[in-house]
């Protein structure tokens, strides 16, 4: 049971708000926010890069190789999609389950983006 988390992370599986968390502490893990730039600015993860899902195919050279990226949308749908792109293309990609939604209420802060 103590390695469920390790293994649906290690398969690209979703992972929770704490695990996400705990990759970007330990880990210096990047937050990706792959929702449309208006999206972005109205509030997003604080140090969260915006790579919206459009342009991601195009984009995905500037992320970094050799962190392991969090990525999330509204939701988590897109966010699935995305990572899996991202893992094709050779990154360190899983999507934060539930997306900026479980982000808020986990009760964790936004950052606003002028």
């Amino acid at each position: 049971m103590l390695l469920w988390p390790t293994l649906r992370r290690g398969k690209g599986g979703p992972v929770s708000v704490s695990d996400a968390v705990q990759t970007v502490n330990r880990n210096q893990g990047v937050f990706v926010d792959v929702r449309p730039p208006d999206q972005f600015k109205t509030g997003t993860i604080a140090q969260a890069r915006n790579v919206p899902v459009a342009d991601l195919g195009a984009k995905a050279g500037s992320l970094p190789k050799n962190k392991p990226l969090i990525v999330f949308c509204e939701q988590g749908r897109e966010s699935i999609k995305a990572a899996a792109l991202l893992r094709k293309q050779g990154l360190d990609a899983v999507s934060l389950e539930g997306g900026l939604k479980a982000w808020t209420q986990a009760g964790m802060p936004l950052s606003k983006k002028a």
